[in-house]
């Protein structure tokens, strides 16, 4: 097993500098998932893993290995692309083969390597097939199934994924899972989109602006976000930020109350919150719900039916906007007045660098 180091790792593009001194331990047998909006480097941080990229500044290192100068055949790294770049003349066969037969490898163990990977990827009945006999999800196999005979030291992803429809973006999700559960390799993946970094990764790496925001597992990300981009980032709806104004602390948690009047405790101790006075109140959609009797109150103007819950957007009288979740089968209707009940643990509080405060976890 073999895991990825960057150290002090920077990347310039003439003066301008798109990732600085960057620090990351990807352990060995890691799904480790890259998440952020277009432009944050994450595909850029990939393609330096990669060799794809040369490094500014920093090392780059494999298994312990320095690569940062190597060339990319020469790192023991596969890559999937967004794209599949696929050979449309060659059968499937042929385009797995293609890579080991350039570089010499025997028949044989190109034979056994091509089995194992097919019988993985569930490719067997494909192997004479050509990639526009394929559909769209088996193409991206096939990409993988490439990457997989290389029988690399790690496997980078670079948004596969994302030209695929919904359903089968979904299936083939699951297919990595699989596939890392089968291999137990180091994986880098690299998205865009939430649901693909939640469900996959191990740990997530949240980028914004050529720098690591937060790194921990998906769940420690959701629960306790370290910045407020990361807390608006993650999370299906978004949180919902609403300014708020400072109150006397109640045996010593945090009290806020929001532009409308509505006066609520947290879970926060009051001492931990520095002292700026421009708090921000972070809380997510199913932490805040309709309610018949509560002391906030609002106007609905958005409902959304999803099937498993209905959400809720209402306009609090001060103007500010939050969404709330109700039950799946909530009869809430347009127009309606409602009472919103808040949560106490899972608020958030930002202070305007974004830093965030939680509960302790231990409560």
């Amino acid at each position: 097993m073999h895991g990825i180091e960057l150290v002090g790792v920077t990347k310039r593009f003439g003066s301008v500098e798109v990732i600085g001194n960057l620090d990351l331990q990807i352990d060995a047998g890691e799904f480790l998932v890259i998440l952020g909006p277009s432009g944050c480097g994450k595909s850029t941080l990939l393609r330096m893993i990669a060799g794809l990229e040369p490094v500014t500044a920093g090392e780059v290192r494999l298994a312990g290995r320095d690569v940062t100068q190597l060339r990319p055949g020469a790192r023991g790294v596969a890559m999937v692309f967004q794209h599949y770049a696929l050979y449309p003349h060659m059968t499937v066969y042929d385009n797995l083969a293609f890579g080991m037969r350039n570089v010499g490898v025997a028949a044989s163990e190109i034979e056994r390597r091509i089995q194992e990977a097919a019988r993985i990827l569930e490719l067997e009945p494909y192997l004479a097939r050509k990639p526009a006999q394929l559909s769209g999800g088996q193409r991206q196999r096939v990409a993988i199934g490439r990457a997989v005979v290389k029988e690399p030291l790690a496997f980078l992803f670079d948004e596969p994924l994302s030209n695929l429809d919904a359903g089968l973006r979904a299936r083939t999700r699951v297919e990595l899972a699989r596939l890392h559960h089968r291999l137990k390799s180091t994986m880098v993946f690299v998205t865009h989109d939430q649901a693909e970094a939640m469900t996959l990764a191990t740990r997530l790496a949240v980028m914004n602006r050529g720098r690591i925001e937060q790194l921990g597992t998906p769940m420690e990300i959701y629960r306790q976000p370290a910045t407020r981009f990361v807390a608006g980032f993650i999370g299906t709806p978004a949180m919902n930020f609403l300014p708020v104004d400072r109150m006397p602390a109640v045996n010593g948690d945090a009290v806020v109350k929001l532009r409308d009047g509505t006066v609520l405790a947290t879970a926060i101790r009051d001492a931990d919150v520095g002292a700026d006075e421009a708090l921000t109140l972070g809380v997510r959609a199913e932490s805040v719900t309709l309610a018949g009797a509560a002391a906030a109150r609002g106007r609905t103007e958005v409902i959304e039916r999803l099937g498993d819950r209905t959400l809720a957007h209402v306009v609090l009288a001060d103007g500010s906007t939050l969404v709330a979740q109700a039950h799946r089968d909530s009869p809430v209707a347009v127009g309606d007045d409602v009472g919103l009940a808040f949560e106490t643990t899972p608020l958030h509080l930002f202070d305007a660098a974004g830093r965030a405060y939680h509960a302790p976890v231990s409560r």
